[in-house]
Formats: structure tokens, sequence, C-alpha cells
């Protein structure tokens, strides 16, 4: 029996609940005539955090992104309401995806590397096609080195969006929290947050599947629509 496929997260609400609406919310109505700086930090924080509450529910799945994106929400209204200095955002925003990175570096050594979670899955490609691909023509070793070599690219991206993420924080955060400018500031950086930041490490990001598909072709001879998991079983 054929498992029901799997759920598509929409684009759209992703984009709507994790960035625009708090963004809008954030610049537009923390004035005191509307939520004030503490509850328009409250109302902007509740949406991607209820977001990711209800992808949990839906999933039922907790994976390393999720959790520390859930972390980094928890610390942004932190921060805010306690009124600490806006470096602690800097800090934060450069945190997460540095963690990220550092782990994929140190999983690379243990027996459930990182690149198995984030593209090498089922979900996204055959993998047992592959493997016995890989098998039958004895390339198992180079194809080991070229999940290795993924895993520094996929590193590399979370490096570079730490990077940008604590630059993009220094130059837009410099009021002091719990005022309405540092609302709006933060506004702004969640608006910015996606062409600055998402937009160049997703394209590090693509470069390392990119990279990966060439090789795996290279070394199974299956092709692109051999490999990507389509749902059906050849």
């Amino acid at each position: 029996m054929k498992a029901p496929p799997a759920r598509k997260e929409s684009f759209l609400a992703n984009l709507l609940l994790n960035i625009v609406i708090p963004a809008v919310i954030l610049s537009k109505l923390s004035s005191e005539q509307y939520l004030g700086t503490q509850g328009a930090i409250v109302v902007a924080l509740a949406f991607p955090l209820g977001y990711g509450i209800r992808d949990y529910f839906i999933t039922r799945k907790v994976n390393l992104l999720s959790a520390l994106g859930f972390i980094s929400i928890l610390l942004t209204g932190g921060i805010s309401l306690l009124q600490l200095d806006p470096q602690y955002i800097a800090i934060k925003e450069a945190a997460i995806p540095g963690l990220i990175g550092i782990a994929t570096l140190i999983s690379i050594k243990t027996r459930y590397p990182l690149v198995k979670t984030f593209v090498y899955n089922g979900k996204l490609l055959k993998v047992e096609k592959v493997s016995a691909a890989l098998a039958e023509r004895g390339t198992e070793a180079a194809f080991e080195k070229v999940l290795r070599n993924t895993s520094y690219m996929i590193a590399g991206s979370f490096f570079l969006s730490s990077f940008l993420n604590y630059v993009l924080a220094k130059i837009v955060m410099v009021s002091p929290a719990g005022t309405e400018a540092f609302n709006i500031e933060l506004g702004r950086m969640t608006a910015l947050s996606y062409p600055v930041i998402v937009v160049p490490a997703m394209i590090v990001m693509m470069g390392s599947l990119f990279y990966l598909f060439r090789n795996i072709r290279r070394l199974t001879n299956l092709t692109l629509d051999d490999v990507i998991n389509d749902g059906s079983e050849n």
C-alpha cells in the first residue's frame, strides 16, 4: 500500500506568517494608540510561533531547524520584553545559523551526518535506489566524499547566513528595547531578512544541491528523474 503523500508546506503562508505580518505589526502598530511596544512584540511573535506549533501538531515531527527557529522566536521576545541591549539581538541572530553550521560540520564525523537530514533524504530522493546503483558500480566511497563536500557547502550557507544576520542586526537595531523605534527597527530587520539573508544563503544551498545531483548522476548513471522522489515506486 502506497504511503500518503507528504504534506507540502505553503510558501505563501510561510512568508506571510513568519515575515510579512510580523513586520507590518512591528512597524505600524507599535505606537501607544494601537498595541504599544510590548503588545506589538507579543502579537507579532505570536504569528510565527503559532505557525510553528500548528505545523508540529500536523506533522507530529520535530526537526533541528524548526526547534532552533522556535527558540529564536522565544529569545527575540525575551530580549524585547526584558528590554535588554539590542546587541543581544545581533548575537542571537548570528548564533542560530552559526550553531547549525557547526553542527553540520561536526556531524560529518558521526554516523548521522546532517547532510542526510537536509538534502540526501527519502523525502527528496529515492535513497535506496541511489544506494543500490552505487553498490552495483562500486562507487560508494566516492559518493561518501561527495556527501562530505556537500556538507561543507551546506555549512557554508549557514555561516554566510550567520554573518549576514549579524551585520543586518548591527546596522538596523540601534534603538533601546522597549521603545517604539526598537519595534519599528525589528520589523524592518524582519522584512529585510528575506532579500538580504535568505536569498544569498538559498543560492549557496541550491549550489550544493546541484553539486550533489550532478555527482549522483556521474556515480550512478541515474538521471535526475530517476532519483527524485515523486511518490512512484520505481
